[in-house]
């Protein structure tokens, strides 16, 4: 952690707020649909690629336009159904969409209403939305559009986005937004913007996408963690070739956009019948990152340690069953193209070795023995390995708050008696298998030290400092190991190795 600004924040905020609004004046009827890429809120990707952008940014936008802007939070009916994962919460998309608007609620923001689109009468689905109505929120579903993506008269038609039900909004700013790709909010806006031409209301459309960044170089590290981020989704960076035919202006965007644009340009025209205000996908984007950058060379050495994150991500999900190879190999080529390797993560070797030390040290135990390691905010990383008493994780965070208040080593911040409670209660009360303490357990274990015990009291409230922190494991965290270092709020990352024998673990 270098602790270096490579972004300045407020200057992003104000040209990202002026290009909006220029947008919405823009519209003959001062009706703009704005479609929202990415996360609206607790964007992490783009914090740890972009030093100095806070992760709800989106979020303090909204609010500067709040009185002239309602959103629409739009949910794909089969990532319901599959229970499709948010991988930085480990939560469900719809558990998400939950979090999402009570999160809005507590910005002072409404969701006008919910889009389930895609809807097909879904069990899971069905159960989402009567959920939502009976706490009451306004659903509404969409099915299938009919016709797409070849039949552009069967599209824009009655039988098409007209079968849609439409929303109804009074404010000039419409925010689509949903909780991950593919959940419909293009489709939903193309929808609302057929409904208001079949009204007189001349609207338009634009999209808000932080990723990538437009105005960088197509090789820049920051484009290319954004394609890092997206491997499973096969997104390839590329030269909007539109945009240079329109301007002779290099601009980058991303393959799915490019493809997409000209079946999007004949909606858009069959819509308003006019010749569409977009010459290229550029165009339609308000994307003013790249204006925020203050030191390029800062976001290049953030974004490359982005990129071996995500390699420890997809090597993991491989290893679980829940990508495939290829994932994995084309992460492996962008590590290759920019010369890195996952040992350039400064917290790997050290937590590889803090295994290898609990292994000398447990020569003829049987188990797996595991390391983890943690760079502290000045630069100075923390070791910790698993023991019968508990998790590597465990041991990690405890060596960390003392080293951050400066307590010597060979003070127990725990209790003997409270660690053998403890494991007497998971074996011989729960009758569970494994007995050492995860994180989450030893959370709560210091806090109930920290009622009799000053120092650790003074350790726990160093805890906080653990936030943006970088910690790798030489394994997969148990789940009370992942909930607590996601409480922390640390940048996790661990080689994709199992810590158990055991296929079951709960």
């Amino acid at each position: 952690m270098t602790g270096k600004i490579g972004f300045d924040n407020d200057k992003y905020l104000k040209e990202q707020t002026e290009e909006i609004l220029k947008r919405v004046e823009l519209s003959q009827s001062k009706k703009l649909y704005l479609e929202f890429g990415g996360k609206i809120m607790y964007d992490y990707h783009a914090s740890r690629v972009l030093p100095g952008f806070r992760p709800n940014v989106k979020m303090r936008l909204l609010q500067k336009l709040k009185d002239n802007a309602e959103v629409i939070m739009c949910i794909f009916a089969g990532d319901i159904e599959r229970k499709k994962i948010r991988a930085d919460f480990g939560i469900t998309y719809d558990a998400d969409a939950l979090k999402t608007i009570d999160d809005f609620a507590d910005w002072g923001i409404n969701i006008k209403a919910v889009v389930i689109t895609r809807y097909d009468e879904q069990p899971s689905a069905l159960a989402f939305k009567n959920k939502l109505e009976r706490r009451g929120l306004k659903v509404y579903t969409h099915k299938y559009t009919k016709g797409y993506p070849t039949d552009i008269d069967t599209i824009v038609s009655e039988r098409g986005y007209g079968a849609n039900d439409y929303i109804e909004t009074e404010k000039p700013l419409v925010v689509i937004t949903g909780p991950g790709p593919g959940s419909g909010k293009l489709a939903t806006c193309l929808s609302q913007l057929y409904h208001d031409y079949q009204r007189g209301i001349r609207a338009k459309y634009a999209k808000f996408e932080t990723f990538p960044i437009w105005n960088l170089p197509l090789k820049h590290p920051v484009n290319i963690a954004y394609e890092a981020a997206t491997a499973d989704l096969k997104d390839v960076n590329l030269i909007d070739h539109f945009h240079l035919d329109a301007y002779n202006e290099t601009a980058v965007n991303y393959n799915r956009d490019i493809e997409a644009f000209p079946l999007l340009r004949r909606i858009i025209e069959k819509i308003t019948k006019a010749p569409s205000f977009y010459k290229s996908p550029t165009d339609m984007g308000v994307n003013r990152a790249g204006f925020g950058i203050v030191d390029d060379e800062v976001l290049r050495d953030a974004a490359k340690q982005e990129i071996i994150r995500r390699y420890f991500r997809y090597a993991c999900e491989y290893a679980m069953g829940l990508t495939g190879k290829d994932t994995v190999e084309r992460i492996e080529l962008l590590l290759e193209d920019l010369n890195l390797q996952p040992e350039d993560r400064r917290v790997v070797v050290p937590a590889r070795q803090a295994a290898e030390d609990a292994q000398e040290k447990g020569k003829g135990n049987r188990g797996i023995f595991c390391g983890a390691a943690l760079e502290l905010p000045c630069g100075t990383i923390c070791s910790g390995k698993n023991s019968s008493l508990m998790h590597a994780a465990s041991s990690l965070v405890l060596n960390a708050v003392k080293q951050l208040a400066d307590i010597p080593d060979n003070i127990d911040l725990l209790p003997k008696n409270i660690i053998e409670s403890l494991n007497h209660f998971k074996k011989e009360i729960l009758k569970g298998k494994v007995v050492s303490l995860d994180l989450n357990e030893t959370l709560i274990a210091l806090t109930i030290s920290a009622a009799t015990n000053p120092t650790a009291q003074v350790a726990m409230d160093k805890l906080k400092e653990l936030n943006g922190c970088e910690v790798h494991l030489t394994h997969m965290p148990t789940p009370g190991d992942e909930a607590g270092l996601n409480k922390l709020g640390v940048n996790l990352t661990s080689d994709p190795g199992f810590a158990t024998k055991e296929l079951f673990i709960n």
